[in-house]
């Protein structure tokens, strides 16, 4: 599916590099030339959440290297070699990827992804895990088909050990200690893991970001003979982080790097960034495993995660956008339609290249400007006769919440019938609620803000109810802390049972597996609006989705090293929420042709797994039908926040994955892989568009999208290195990496009929705004090595073996910093005079030169 917060918002997680930046004891007003550009631009658009998903666990992700690397060779390379690219196995979207915990599925519902960053830092207690890749068979889910990995952390699989280490780096984080400690099973039956770590850096590898995370972890399990094990796990990774915003190209340039970053400026000679990610969500696990015998295993499980996620940003009302790179503050803008004197351009170009505070959020001016905004809001906070005077903030800081409570429940018995048969039967039940609402974190000097829709109040200006976000509570005062703005619940619940039956023999293996789901979702309203008062308050229409997935594989054992296989699956899986609803942050209002998406997929490949030679050669076919998205930007014909729902989106996945490691002397070895894909959409998908501030339907459009790439992940991907392990505890390994065929995210409004109209069939310009942007290819270099010590007896610890462990990695050795990673279109598009360039796209840029040192003692 498109996804619409890669269209929309900037995540940009661990796209970094260092940049050279002006440091100064204030901040210098900035020149008079670009301070009358932006008093002249009163652009009434805030900074809107328009995928709340941004919140945190999303974002590019790939298969995590610690959930993912296993001793196949091929996924070994694309979870540690290709991740720097965002390399997504076989091209898949993020939730074809499921993660369980204790046999625990830890998948959010709202979206499907897994939050690793809930257990972010607890590399020590995650290390146990049972990953199966594409459409194997496993003892824990029915699966992905992409991958599914259960994590075992409880505390009696643990290693019976303590560890201490400190890491250095120079990417999100530059310094980090750890401290780990498992007891083992003691013979009474008990074990305990205790774990926890610091990760922080006052600024990151982008200039104004910086990173603050702990991280907990306590677990406990006791066994009642040899046939019971009861087991509770508790942690948490409470974090806070400045964030890097995505960028044009333009004022990178400007800056003078890629990795200019627009979400901060100077504030009392110190930078501040407008938007903080903090994220705390607390899990808490409770597992039984019950034994009888050894061919029958029953678990049980039972998981409950709360907390919150959020981010800040700047919001504005009535006054002009206060972000540094909004386009009509850029040189460019005044060198086209905008060019009344030839000289604005030449000056602001001059000065933006020259003063780095001319690029970034003038704080100093927003808090004059608030300092300075004298109002009366007379029947203040709906009591009539209540005046209340002060000064009115024109710009604050909001932090945008979303506070989740998940529970999941399930039942996996498996039982060996005899040699060859083995069967798997279990029920689950998920329930999650979100809660979706904005704060004020901070009024900027200002006394107080306004709970009102400024762009109902421009629209209906005679209509003193359609300005108001709350109509039960009209022209509320706001304070820090205080919500406004959007406050919905989102409620999900999912219940299913699956089956699975395994079957061996000796020159043939063969499973078939099937699951039956029901998903269902709704939206309540808190609070009931202005522009829509029946549809905003309570709960809106129940969707409900009845699901199945069916999957089997044949492996052909042609010896005891060599195998063939082939597996393949049909299935129908429900659309997710934010897919769905044209603007939850408003009211119930739904896009039409809402059904399930319809999945058919297969693989197939040779296996050969020899004591000095692993090989695996594969190719898959996947074909997606029916799939939704929903789009929310702001359109400059129509001069509002619209909403594209996107329906009948179709998609094709083929390709083939290679993967070999060869012991080609004592100690060497050869490791290589490559993925060759082709990855489009298949279908011209239907746009029915909305408005925000109105409950009709303006239109809907064909979207010329078939043959159109899938964004955002390299579709073909190489890697081959030589890795020496020496019989003296020491190892290093050098790997070269290439990638090509990324696509940059397009801009539907761009691939219809009413953007082409009036230009000629494909001439320069029809191409130029029908066209896919593909990014070049591109190759990095990397390094590992490490050395483990067994320290002498007398130095030992507790007269314990004791070890001390040295690793380091270095990423893109080359210092090659023109990688782009993904970006996209703006969904803004110059209808009236066909200029692609008016709105340039916004890109990620990979990590220059990286490197990871980390030195860990171990007794």
């Amino acid at each position: 599916m498109l996804k619409s917060k890669l269209l929309l918002l900037a995540l940009g997680a661990g796209l970094v590099a260092n940049a050279q930046v002006g440091t100064t004891d204030t901040l210098p007003k900035r020149d008079t030339v670009l301070e009358e550009l932006k008093e002249n631009v009163l652009d009434n658009i805030p900074t809107v959440s328009l995928d709340e998903n941004d919140l945190g666990d999303g974002g590019g992700q790939n298969i995590s290297s610690v959930l993912a690397a296993g001793r196949d060779p091929f996924l070994s390379a694309a979870s540690f070699n290709f991740s720097a690219v965002r390399f997504r196995i076989r091209g898949y979207d993020n939730d074809y990827f499921g993660t369980y915990m204790n046999g625990i599925p830890m998948d959010n519902l709202d979206n499907g992804f897994t939050p690793y960053g809930l257990w972010g830092g607890l590399n020590d207690v995650m290390r146990n895990r049972d990953a199966s890749f594409g459409l194997r068979a496993n003892t824990f889910a029915f699966g992905e088909i992409g991958s599914v990995t259960n994590i075992d952390a409880r505390a009696s699989k643990q290693r019976a050990q303590t560890s201490i280490s400190y890491a250095s780096a120079n990417r999100n984080y530059t310094n980090r200690v750890m401290f780990s400690h498992s007891t083992g099973l003691s013979k009474k039956g008990w074990a305990f893991t205790l774990s926890g770590s610091r990760r922080w850096a006052n600024e990151g590898y982008v200039p104004g970001t910086y990173y603050d995370g702990w991280s907990y972890f306590a677990a406990i399990d006791k066994r009642f003979g040899q046939k019971n094990l009861l087991s509770l796990t508790v942690f948490g990774a409470p974090t806070e982080n400045g964030r890097q915003g995505a960028a044009v190209q333009e004022i990178m340039d400007l800056a003078g790097t890629n990795y200019y970053n627009p979400n901060w400026g100077y504030q009392n000679g110190k930078k501040r960034n407008a938007s903080i990610g903090r994220t705390h969500q607390p899990v808490i696990l409770l597992s039984h495993e019950y034994r009888p015998n050894n061919n029958t295993t029953l678990s049980l499980g039972l998981g409950y995660s709360f907390g919150e996620r959020s981010v800040t940003a700047l919001d504005w009302y009535n006054a002009p956008d206060p972000r540094p790179d909004y386009y009509r503050y850029l040189p460019s803008y005044y060198n086209g339609v905008a060019n009344q004197d030839p000289n604005q351009y030449q000056q602001l170009l001059d000065l933006m290249k020259n003063d780095v505070n001319t690029r970034q959020i003038n704080w100093d001016r927003l808090y004059d400007v608030n300092r300075s905004s004298y109002a009366t809001i007379q029947n203040a906070n709906g009591i009539p006769g209540n005046n209340v005077s002060g000064r009115r903030s024109l710009y604050i800081i909001e932090n945008r919440i979303i506070n989740t409570n998940r529970f999941n429940g399930n039942a996996i018995l498996n039982k060996r019938i005899n040699d060859h048969i083995d069967f798997t039967f279990a029920a689950y039940a998920q329930s999650q609620q979100n809660h979706y609402y904005k704060e004020v974190e901070d009024l900027l000097g200002g006394d107080f803000y306004v709970n009102l829709n400024q762009f109902a109040e421009r629209d209906y200006a005679g209509d003193q109810a359609a300005n108001q976000h709350d109509l039960d509570h009209p022209n509320r005062i706001l304070k820090e802390g205080d919500k406004y703005g959007y406050d919905y619940n989102i409620n999900i619940n999912k219940t299913g049972a699956w089956t699975q039956g395994v079957f061996k023999f000796n020159k043939v293996d063969f499973f078939v597996a099937a699951e039956l789901s029901s998903t269902s979702f709704y939206r309540e309203g808190n609070v009931r609006t202005g522009l829509f008062p029946t549809s905003s308050l309570g709960k809106g229409e129940k969707n409900n989705f009845t699901n199945f997935a069916v999957k089997g594989g044949v492996t052909y054992k042609i010896d005891g090293r060599n195998y063939l296989y082939v597996n393949g699956a049909i299935m129908t899986k429900a659309p997710y929420f934010e897919n769905v609803y044209n603007s939850p942050r408003t009211r119930n209002s739904q896009q039409p042709n809402v059904v399930s998406e319809k999945i058919q997929t297969v693989e197939g490949g040779y296996v050969l797994n020899a004591p000095r030679l692993k090989i695996r050669i594969g190719g898959y076919y996947s074909r997606f039908q029916d799939g939704l998205d929903m789009m929310s930007f702001y359109h400059d014909s129509l001069q509002n926040f619209v909403n594209y729902g996107l329906s009948g989106i179709d998609k094709v996945h083929f390709g083939g994955e290679f993967g070999l490691e060869a012991r080609i002397a004592p100690g060497l070895t050869l490791n290589a892989a490559a993925s060759i894909g082709r990855y489009y959409y298949d279908s011209r998908q239907l746009a029915t568009i909305t408005i925000d501030n109105s409950s009709a339907i303006v239109g809907q459009q064909v979207i010329y999208s078939k043959n159109f790439r899938v964004p955002s992940t390299p579709q073909e991907a190489y890697s081959v290195g030589l890795s020496y392990r020496s019989p003296k505890f020491w190892f290093i390994s050098l790997t070269g990496n290439y990638f090509d065929q990324s696509w940059l995210s397009y801009n539907p409004l761009r691939r219809t009929v009413n953007a082409t109209n009036n230009i000629e069939y494909k001439g320069e310009l029809w191409h130029d705004i029908i066209d896919q942007t593909k990014f070049d290819a591109q190759f990095t270099l990397d390094f590992f090595g490490g050395y483990s010590w067994k320290l002498p007896r007398k130095m030992a610890i507790a007269n314990k073996n004791t070890f001390l462990v040295f690793n380091v990695g270095v990423n893109n050795i080359l210092n090659n910093r023109d990688i782009l990673t993904g970006g996209f279109e703006q969904l803004r598009f110059d209808f009236v005079n066909k200029d692609v360039n008016k709105f340039p796209p916004k890109l990620f840029y990979a990590y220059g030169v990286n490197y990871f040192a980390s030195v860990t003692l171990r007794f």
